[in-house]
């Protein structure tokens, strides 16, 4: 009974378009998969040498089969993990991905290669200390057998910035900021943040072997680029959208290549002015369209760009300050007009309580009424989403609109946990 009332209450969630009128069914959810559980034991911060015993850091893709790969992270190991997840719901074994126990592995993201099936990479934050002010290292890997095995990771950055910060202030900042994204030829972009400011990019042409020497996109110390997201688009087309520190009417940054990523033109500036916008997200359809979601004054706000125009004026998917305030969207599409867009519901004490979601059916010209996503709710006493900061990626659509979210959840001294939800 206590499932058919939450899908009761999802369903009754009417789709809005912008005129207001319903126009389409919500999803149905299934019943969540456990992916990892684990303690709760979260000692003071002592580089590497801290001791964490937990779960957290959940990320999801689509396996171009329709299977699931679910990353996260262990905090005892000090390694990311993953583990495929079968169309009807079977875990498979996790799969040490990291392998390097002696430093902790942080916020990972998933990209399945769509010309290559079996062929998935992910990229992620390594505590690697170098002599600089901060510790960071962006390391990436491949498995050629629906995560199975993995190559032995490269290490993308080797600096002593800080990689994989995205700064707000001196004293402020969050961890995971970075992306990955693959083409259908194969080619993978991979970019990310310094603590110092600096917006890197490399980019792979041949599937990830090996890697072009990073290039700096923006940003510097006065004014630091953090969040750093990718789209690629039809002809080669690069998207790649930032936030920026240190500024408290920041607007989101989004600039375009035409020559996959050789050279970016100007950006085009979104949001901003009553509150800095922050944590873009963006998806690109089969029709050129390009989509952004990001944060502003505690909700959640979305802007498309039709072919070769500017965005239209953001309009907002969350609640809002009127109700718990929402942050740190993610954004995912099937390409052919499903869009999804998820982020946290923020508790009392800035942690995420639960994860909120609106869909539209029609390319974003309409979306549903916000809702909380069923079995998302942090358990009592804890919170979900990662302790290392918020800029993760939770959210993924296959081609046919089936929706996959994950969760991570720390109960303090008790018990840690991450979790699979799915929905048609």
């Amino acid at each position: 009974m206590q499932r058919a009332r939450r899908f009761a209450f999802f369903l009754a969630a009417a789709v809005l378009p912008a005129a207001g009128a319903p126009s389409a069914a919500a999803p149905a959810w299934e019943e969540p998969v456990e992916i990892a559980i684990g303690r709760g034991a979260r000692g003071p911060w002592r580089q590497n040498d801290s001791y964490y015993d937990y779960v957290d850091d959940a990320s999801v893709a689509f396996a171009r089969d329709g299977s699931l790969a679910v990353a996260w992270v262990d905090q005892k190991s000090r390694d990311v993990w993953l583990r495929g997840v079968a169309k009807d719901g079977r875990p498979g074994a996790p799969v040490n991905v990291s392998r390097s126990p002696a430093t902790f592995s942080w916020l990972p993201r998933i990209a399945a290669d769509p010309g290559r099936p079996g062929r998935l990479c992910l990229l992620w934050q390594e505590i690697v200390f170098s002599g600089g002010s901060h510790g960071g290292d962006i390391l990436f890997a491949c498995s050629d057998e629906h995560g199975k095995d993995f190559s032995t990771p490269l290490n993308l950055s080797r600096s002593t910035g800080g990689d994989g910060k995205g700064r707000l202030a001196r004293d402020a900042w969050s961890n995971g900021s970075l992306d990955l994204a693959i083409g259908a030829d194969g080619a993978v972009f991979a970019a990310w943040t310094e603590y110092h400011g600096a917006l890197w990019m490399a980019r792979s042409f041949d599937r990830g072997a090996s890697f072009s020497a990073p290039r700096r996109i923006a940003g510097d110390q006065a004014r630091p680029a953090r969040a750093p997201a990718l789209a690629l688009g039809p002809n080669g087309a690069v998207h790649l959208a930032w936030s920026v520190g240190e500024d408290p009417r920041a607007a989101i940054r989004v600039a375009r290549s035409r020559d996959r990523g050789a050279s970016f033109g100007p950006p085009l500036q979104v949001g901003g002015g009553a509150g800095a916008a922050d944590a873009p997200r963006l998806a690109a359809d089969g029709a050129g369209s390009l989509h952004l979601v990001y944060a502003q004054g505690g909700a959640v706000r979305y802007a498309r760009a039709a072919p070769g125009a500017p965005f239209r004026p953001a309009r907002t998917l969350s609640n809002g300050p009127a109700r718990a305030a929402a942050a740190y969207p993610t954004l995912a599409g099937d390409g052919r007009g499903v869009l999804v867009a998820a982020w946290e519901n923020m508790g009392n004490g800035g942690r995420p309580r639960s994860l909120g979601i609106a869909v539209s059916r029609d390319g974003g010209r309409s979306f549903s009424a916000p809702a909380t996503v069923p079995g998302s709710e942090a358990p009592a006493g804890g919170a979900n989403g990662s302790q290392q900061g918020l800029l993760g990626s939770k959210l993924a659509v296959a081609f046919d609109g089936r929706i996959a979210l994950v969760n991570s959840s720390l109960v303090p001294g008790r018990r840690s946990r991450v979790w699979l939800m799915r929905a048609r």
